[in-house]
């Protein structure tokens, strides 16, 4: 009888201290130098990836 309740015991000790680890916890607020500037990146007006330098030729023929 006494190992039950020894096992029950640590059971139930296990069992709490799992739980209490799932439970959620506030994360505290960032805090950012400066603020982000909305807008401003110049994404897609760059001449990056707008012309066939470094790209693969289109399909070659076989010429007989």
């Amino acid at each position: 009888m006494k190992k039950i309740v020894i096992a029950m015991g640590a059971t139930l000790a296990l069992v709490t201290a799992a739980s209490a680890a799932d439970l959620p916890r506030r994360q505290p607020v960032p805090v950012y130098p400066q603020a982000a500037p909305i807008g401003k990146m110049p994404i897609g007006k760059s001449p990056i990836g707008k012309a066939p330098i470094g790209k693969a030729p289109g399909p070659v023929a076989a010429r007989y």
